[in-house]
């Protein structure tokens, strides 16, 4: 079985994490990268990506790669190649080029030309051409021009990877599935320690955590743009579907409690809930969504973990007070309530644990998308941790 070579992008800082799961997937060779993941595998390899991978935002399988000096040598080299063995004419295609220090003074020529060497292809290998289709494609191809090289990629996912398919009921500036994700990797949790999210917004910490502990691959109510390619085994893409139906484990112990100062943002969050096939976890209690003010919030258990990404600007609610005040009323609560328990909280606020007035532990830097932010991690114990003003300090 031949072995093809991919690109797994993910978040930055989620580079680590995502390759021990694509090694639990059966990548080889694997090859950390700023912004994502080289592996080398079978196309089944790609297809388990691409259904359980939850750090990934896309799988990128190449193509071709070969030297540059103009735009016409990357037309050559789209003209070359046998696109008919991947896909049928009938389909409607769509190109996107990114570069690195690239020479060429214009990708949007680049981009048309790549095309024309595609469809030119096509034209006189089978006498018809696929059609350019931005916004709906079947097909999706990547290049990726650096200074000398360029590189061609099929984009197997379609749709990125952190699109679950149960997320229609939005928030306010909802965090990605697949971050949120990554925010529980990062901080440990597992599904024997009660989570609280006292900012759950449309929910996704929430349900991604319950769907991690039901064992619900992230892929598995969602189509991928490697269906429409001539070379994937469509039967054994469903017998993988079918195996990774039969791990869910619907009647997982655990416990998990989301809230938010809004109650259309938590009727939002159930509905997304009900839609990521966790209503079994909404009625019997293990999975639950109230509206709670922040400030108010009190523990579900002795101990445990919260994880949450409190807003951050001006104001939270056009009512409340700056998010500041809001955040220091928060963590007198969290002090006052939540002795024993850890709190990880995201944000690009740097300020944050002095607003609060508590010393992280811990913090670690991670993007949202092109915003840089911090991951803090505070542990909660009654009346200490506290931040000294310098009033203070200069008493002691």
């Amino acid at each position: 079985m031949p072995n093809y070579h991919f690109f797994a992008v993910c978040p930055r800082t989620l580079e680590p994490i995502l390759a021990k799961e694509l090694q639990s997937l059966g990548a080889q060779n694997i090859k950390i990268n700023a912004g994502g993941v080289l592996f080398e595998g079978a196309l089944e390899t790609s297809m388990r990506a691409c259904l359980e991978s939850r750090y990934a935002s896309r799988i990128l399988m190449r193509i071709a790669t070969r030297q540059y000096y103009d735009s016409n040598d990357i037309y050559d080299m789209a003209h070359v190649l046998p696109w008919e063995r991947f896909f049928d004419p009938n389909m409607k295609i769509r190109v996107d080029v990114t570069a690195h220090r690239s020479p060429l003074e214009s990708l949007d020529f680049t981009t048309l030309r790549i095309k024309d060497g595609i469809c030119d292809r096509f034209r006189e290998v089978c006498g018809e051409r696929p059609s350019i289709e931005k916004m709906f494609p079947d097909v999706r191809i990547h290049a990726f021009i650096t200074e000398r090289h360029c590189t061609f990629y099929f984009n197997l996912s379609g749709e990125p990877l952190f699109k679950r398919g149960w997320r229609i009921e939005k928030g306010e500036a909802p965090l990605k599935e697949n971050l949120a994700a990554g925010l529980l990797a990062l901080s440990e949790w597992s599904a024997e320690k009660p989570l609280q999210d006292p900012f759950c917004g449309s929910g996704t910490i929430a349900i991604e955590a319950a769907q991690i502990a039901c064992h619900i691959a992230p892929g598995l109510n969602r189509s991928f743009a490697f269906e429409k390619l001539n070379m994937f085994d469509l039967e054994l893409w469903e017998e993988l579907k079918e195996d990774a139906r039969a791990a869910v484990n619907l009647s997982a112990n655990v416990k998990i409690a989301a809230s938010d100062i809004s109650s259309i943002v938590v009727e939002k969050a159930q509905s997304n809930a009900e839609r990521a096939g966790l209503g079994p976890l909404l009625r019997d209690g293990r999975l639950t969504f109230t509206r709670c003010d922040a400030r108010e919030v009190t523990p579900q258990a002795e101990n445990g973990m919260i994880v949450t990404n409190p807003p951050y600007g001006e104001q939270s609610t056009p009512k409340s007070a700056s998010v500041a005040s809001m955040m220091k009323n928060v963590a007198d609560n969290l002090k006052r309530q939540f002795s024993g328990w850890t709190a990880w909280m995201l944000t690009s606020d740097r300020k944050l644990p002095q607003q609060m007035r508590l010393s992280e532990s811990r913090k670690i830097v991670i993007f949202n998308g092109p915003l840089e932010c911090r991951l803090f991690k505070f542990e909660m114990v009654s009346g200490s941790f506290r931040r000294k003003n310098k009033k203070e300090e200069q008493q002691i």
